[in-house]
């Protein structure tokens, strides 16, 4: 995994059975930079994610050619059926999913406190943000905007610093 900034923005809309609140999606489009994460995958583990989010049984195979030619691509009107690239990483596409909409036309929704928990320890972890910066660019979010105060969101963020696995080598047995 490494820290990655995408051209556009994030924006929550819709309602989350899981989370209870908006869910996070991106406009390629939008003024800004989206920061995430990228992760190094086969184009068949990207295709069982994708089947994942979009509630259907992975395990077949997503034609990439559209959006690597054209940089979008529709697999259909539901959230997290637009496949997305929105550039290259060490000469590999960076690729992910979201609505088929922009930011403008989405119903805004307000995010949980659970969700925004989530996604601030992601950028924590990932990006090593403090818990202000992390909290006011979640605050001024479309859909989190004038509903989540900063005060309130840095008070989710974890306090510790960034946990890390560490792996050590044992040679014959000994430490």
């Amino acid at each position: 995994m490494i820290p990655v900034l995408l051209p556009g923005g994030l924006y929550f809309a819709l309602e989350s059975t899981a989370w209870t609140g908006g869910m996070a999606f991106y406009d390629q489009l939008d003024q800004g930079e989206m920061p995430a994460r990228a992760y190094l995958l086969t184009a068949s583990q990207f295709a069982d994610i994708a089947a994942q989010e979009m509630y259907q049984e992975p395990g077949e195979d997503l034609d990439l050619s559209a959006v690597l030619a054209n940089g979008r691509a529709s697999l259909g009107e539901g959230r997290y059926q637009t496949l997305v690239c929105p550039g290259a990483l060490d000469g590999l596409p960076v690729l992910t999913f979201t609505a088929p909409w922009r930011c403008a036309e989405a119903p805004w929704n307000r995010p949980s406190a659970a969700y925004l928990r989530n996604l601030a320890s992601g950028l924590r972890e990932s990006h090593g943000w403090t818990r202000e910066r992390i909290a006011d660019y979640l605050s001024g979010r479309p859909g989190a905007k004038g509903v989540w105060d900063a005060a309130d969101i840095a008070a989710l963020v974890p306090v510790g610093g960034i946990k890390r696995w560490r792996v050590q080598l044992l040679a014959g047995g000994k430490q």
